[in-house]
């Protein structure tokens, strides 16, 4: 049963919504601050670019975002809450055109416009505290636009607004505090632009306000100022100032373009308004101007290019918003999806291939059985390049080397023994090469390449296992024995040498001091009593033991410092990694935590990409191991099996790791560092549906053009075929004038071998309120070409189309219809309607099972239909009769089916078959009900992550959803007991982890529209459960106290749940 679900963001929202700049987290410090619906992201500027400081979610969708400076401020270093409150009235009716939240620039009050008709007033008293709000009645009904405006005496607003006309008007209005009422202000400016639609409130001492319309730009003030400026027809949505004291503003409209807008003024005085074409970039809904001519994402530069452009790009975020579909490609046929979505609005429209993991592209590769070991080494000590690849075999070493052409080929270094198997290799000070085999470590020189000095190992024993750096060598020979030795003036010195209890199984002095060349502590794991224990160097005193428990021996360890933060890495023979952090300077170990990557056993590594450091960890589950916001994540790699990795940093392919699988050594060069992998298409235009087909190999989606001529503005709908795995476009077949591709699939008919892509439209004609016809055309891939084999008339819109026993389903406008697959005499085929189903207001989107149909309506909720053969005719079983604007439905079993609907929430329906009274057995109940916040266009089946048998989360089925925010999302239905043990854990985590904003966990949850709120139920929320991961190790304990269960297993557990994307 599906009804237990756990819902889950896999990428985090990626649509800015607000964006502003100031001195936030410290009056030194300058900040960007960036809003995503859901989330407030706060970056510092440095010299290097942006760096991320803090990233939170928040209970609620973000409506406005304001900074402000109060004249009470102190220091702190964490989101602190000054004030909150609830400001929703009873009664009211929300405003069309959103909310507008804005600040008096003297801090004195707050003025909220969310109801049509009234404007809501906080002040705040001289502390900065907030005082009881009231409301003040506006007897402008259609708002556009208010802002505050600068250097007014009295708190001033300026309204922006649209009489029963349909004519446009500014007011000004003084907030009287102590009458809680306006006073007429002291200017009003009248019959503006038709498409004027934004204020920018200009600061003291210029004053006024500039009104941006949509072929005009107007600034006036309270001295009757007035000066107009005529631009080209643009709609412009997005504003920055660039300069303290707002004579210049940087204007971004909906093509994309760039404009500043200067304000020219003589002793404080506007004497006129200039505007220059800057150049293009993504379509703005936000700009924030940082310093030095850099904006949020773009510089401006003093030269144009020579296309005119004084806009160069510095930085691209990845934004996924809008996905409006998307669709899970397995290639590989593991049960790992890809999703490409269809992404962007108009010319930054494209479709984005998302994949969890690392990606490792593979340069070159050869044919080698065996291998035991791999090393990189350097021709000289301050080499920026590794020159030799050293591979290690049961009785032999080879030594591979980049010649001239940039290929490797075999090389001697002749000191080093090449009879034997190597442990250990290492470049090491003064130009030396240390190579450890199980009877001697040997010093050879870089130049020369001859041996210069050997340690022998002594009489009955021999090296099991080593380790080195650049001045120092660890090694254990057998029956406890370890020995220290140091590189002094090239020669090879025993310092010290103890005999340990039990055996010794690895060891690792990897420098993690202030020194890159020595290390002053040693990390050993032991066999018997199953322990790793710290040491100091040169004594080999023991500072700590901490036994790791169980039967397993830890087969490799690490010292490592990523992002400033030192770690001890142990990984078990059994996939088993433990994690500490370690005190450099007094070896001191603390926050243990223990997650499994794989079965067998785990080799370690450091390496670098992009100048930071990270961990490859090798084993039958491949993981690089990184760290983000000081926090340890582990990333599974795209590879099978890895037995050995070293880095190989050559000049010809940078930052390449070498790879040993079974039977193989590759080279390859590893993608960015983050847990899922966005690759981008771009398209120049909107794809709106998209399909996969495995039989062809290809990709088809529909899409459209937006073409602005001086005259008129048109669109032009296509659609294209693509390879699925190069991403080349292969064919492309453009729709009628007027017509629009609203659906997609691919589907076989019955006695027909062949695989079709469908696509459905409609003919979108502009004096129509519902598209009154449309085609649906079947398509077959011939040569990597559509080729239109079939066409079909509907009266409608087909909104949807189901593959559905061997026929064709679509949805036309109210209708639902059943099409055959006729053979006509001449062996051409056609589309013949077999039957049919009225009864609903449009349906918008159809899934199928079985004989089962279900219909998400645009206002009625979901119903579900079944086909009956004996009749041949489709009859309504079911329905849920609550009135709900669906935006996408699944069926995520025969019984549970789940939809999204307008107002951000998700909800699952039950069919009741087993009810007693045909009534009860007419009804979809209704068993869960949870608030997303985010809007989804689509709900599909599909992982994104790799399905291990042999796990429990691998039998855990998931659908993936996609939302406007660009938030990619899974749901998972879960097991009953594990559900509700969940849900304890998530009711305690809410007493512990308290929302920014104080806003309630509970509040935002619940399922909300227009008619009712209702608490969540049976669903539960992933973001909150796996956060417990990022809890101080107190306040776990605390909340597995709580919960009556060891800190280990609780973070087993919500470790388990993180794997499902």
């Amino acid at each position: 049963m599906s009804v237990w679900n756990y819902v889950v963001t896999a990428h985090k929202p990626t649509s800015v919504t607000h964006s502003c700049v100031g001195n936030f987290t410290g009056p030194n410090q300058l900040n960007l601050i960036v809003a995503k619906c859901t989330r407030i992201e706060i970056h510092l500027l440095t010299p290097q670019g942006l760096q991320p400081m803090i990233d939170v979610p928040i209970y609620g969708r973000i409506a406005t975002l304001e900074l402000f400076r109060p004249h009470w401020d102190g220091e702190k270093s964490e989101l602190l809450t000054r004030a909150m409150g609830d400001v929703s009235d009873r009664i009211g009716r929300p405003t069309d055109n959103g909310q507008i939240g804005i600040i008096d620039p003297d801090c004195r009050l707050i003025g909220l416009h969310l109801y049509d008709g009234l404007f809501k007033v906080i002040p705040f008293d001289n502390k900065g505290q907030l005082k009881e709000a009231f409301n003040i009645r506006l007897e402008e009904l259609q708002v556009l636009d208010i802002k505050f405006l600068y250097g007014c005496v009295k708190p001033t607003i300026v309204v922006l607004y649209q009489d029963n006309k349909d004519a446009r008007h500014v007011k000004t209005y003084e907030v009287a505090l102590k009458d809680k009422d306006f006073v007429e202000g002291p200017w009003s400016q009248n019959n503006l632009d038709n498409g004027a639609g934004l204020l920018i409130p200009v600061p003291a001492p210029l004053g006024g306000v500039i009104i941006i319309g949509e072929e005009t730009i107007v600034y006036c003030n309270a001295n009757s100022t007035f000066r107009a400026i005529p631009i080209k027809q643009s709609i412009i949505r997005a504003y920055g100032r660039v300069d303290p004291d707002g004579s210049r503003y940087l204007l971004g409209d909906n093509a994309g373009i760039l404009h500043l807008l200067v304000l020219t003024h003589e002793r404080e005085r506007v004497t006129g308004l200039k505007i220059e074409y800057l150049g293009e970039t993504s379509i703005a809904s936000s700009i924030s101007y940082l310093d030095n001519g850099v904006v949020y994402l773009v510089k401006l530069n003093l030269q144009a290019d020579p296309n005119g452009s004084y806009v160069e790009v510095l930085e691209r975020y990845v934004n996924l918003g809008p996905i409006v579909d998307f669709c899970v490609v397995d290639l590989d046929r593991q049960g790992q999806g890809q999703v490409v979505t269809c992404s962007g609005a108009f010319k930054d429209g494209s479709l984005r291939v998302v994949r969890n993991g690392i990606g490792i592209n593979e340069q070159a590769s050869v044919e080698l059985q065996g291998i035991k070991g791999l090393w990189s080494l350097k021709s000289s000590f301050n080499d920026p390049y590794d020159m030799y690849l050293v591979v290690s075999f049961i009785s032999e070493t080879r030594f591979l080397a980049m010649n001239m052409e940039d290929e490797l080929e075999e090389t001697e270094i002749e000191g080093f023994d090449a009879q034997t198997q190597t442990l250990f290799c290492q470049n090491a000070i003064n130009d030396l090469l240390i190579q450890v085999t199980a009877n001697s470590v040997r010093l050879v020189s870089c130049t020369s390449r001859e041996l210069v000095d050997q340690w022998n190992a002594p009489e009955g024993f021999s090296v099991n296992v080593a380790s080195a750096n650049a001045s120092q060598v660890l090694l254990a020979t057998g029956g406890g024995h370890l020995v220290y030795l140091e590189i002094k003036d090239s020669k090879l010195v025993e310092v010290k040498h103890i005999q340990l209890e039990h055996e010794i199984s690895c060891v690792d002095l990897n420098p993690i001091g202030e020194n890159p060349q020595y290390s002053s502590l040693a990390a050993v794991g032991m066999w018997t009593d199953i322990s790793v224990r710290i040491l100091s160097l040169p004594d080999l005193e023991l500072i700590r033991k901490e036994n790791l428990g169980g039967e397993i021996v830890p087969r490799s360890v690490l010292l490592c410092t990523l992002e400033g933060v030192s770690y001890l890495l142990c990984a078990l023979g059994d996939g088993h990694l433990f994690s500490f952090l370690l005190n450099a300077s007094t070896g001191e170990l603390t926050d243990r935590k223990k997650v499994s990557l794989g079965t067998q056993p785990i080799s370690l590594r450091t390496f670098s990409s992009k100048g930071t450091t990270h961990v490859f960890a090798s084993s039958d589950r491949p993981t690089v191991i990184y760290s983000s916001n000081k926090k340890l994540l582990y990333s599974n790699v795209n590879l099978k099996e890895v037995n050995h990795m070293c880095p190989f940093n050559t000049a010809a392919i940078p930052d390449s790791l070498a790879i040993a699988k079974e039977g193989e050594l590759s080279i390859g060069t590893i993608d960015d560092i983050q847990k899922l992998h966005i690759r981008t298409i771009p398209l120049n235009e909107q794809a709106r549906r998209i399909c996969h087909q495995e039989q062809s190999r290809t990709l088809a989606f529909c899409s459209f053009k937006h073409n602005q001529t001086s005259i008129e503005e048109s669109e032009t709908h296509f659609v294209r075929l693509l390879d699925h795995q190069t991403f080349e476009f292969l064919s492309i077949y453009q729709l009628d004038q007027y017509e629009h591709g609203c659906s997609i699939i691919s589907c076989s008919f019955s006695d027909d071998n062949n695989v079709y892509y469908c696509v459905g439209t409609a003919y979108v004609l502009p004096e129509e309120n519902e598209p009154s016809k449309g085609r649906i055309l079947v398509f077959a891939v011939e040569d990597g070409r559509l080729q239109l084999i079939v066409e079909k008339e509907t009266k409608g819109a087909v909104y949807s189309l189901n593959a559905f026993n061997g026929k064709l389903l679509a949805a036309i406008n109210q209708k639902i219809q059943l099409y055959k697959w006729m053979l006509r005499e001449d062996g051409s085929h056609e589309l013949q309607s077999e039957c049919g189903h009225h009864g609903h207001i449009l349906a918008l989107y159809t899934q199928t099972r079985g004989d089962f149909i279900v219909v998400g309506d645009l206002m009625k909720s979901i119903s579900l239909l079944v086909y009956k053969h004996e009749e041949s005719a489709i009859e309504e079983l079911a329905r849920d009769y609550n009135a709900n604007w669906m935006s996408a439905v699944e069926m995520l079993d025969d019984e549970i089916y789940i939809g999204a609907e307008n107002n951000y929430n998700i909800f699952t329906v039950r069919k009741n078959s087993d009810a007693a009274t045909d009534e009860e057995r007419g009804r979809l109940e209704v068993v869960g009900e949870y608030h997303l916040g985010e809007f989804v266009n689509r709900l599909r089946h599909g992982s994104l992550v790799m399905r291990l048998p042999d796990s429990e989360m691998g039998q855990i089925p998931t659908v993936i959803f996609g939302t406007i925010n660009g938030v990619i999302g899974i749901i998972a239905s879960l097991p009953h007991e594990q559900y509700v043990f969940l849900e304890k854990l998530q009711s305690t985590l809410v007493k512990f982890i308290k929302g920014v904003g104080n806003l309630s966990h509970e509040q935002w949850r619940s399922f909300h529209n227009d008619k009712k709120t209702s608490e969540a139920r049976n669903f539960l929320d992933g973001d909150l459960i796996e956060s417990f991961l990022d809890l101080s190790r107190n306040k776990m304990e605390e909340v597995a106290k709580g919960m009556g269960v060891p800190v280990e297993e609780l973070s087993k557990r919500v470790e388990e749940l993180t794997r499902l994307h």
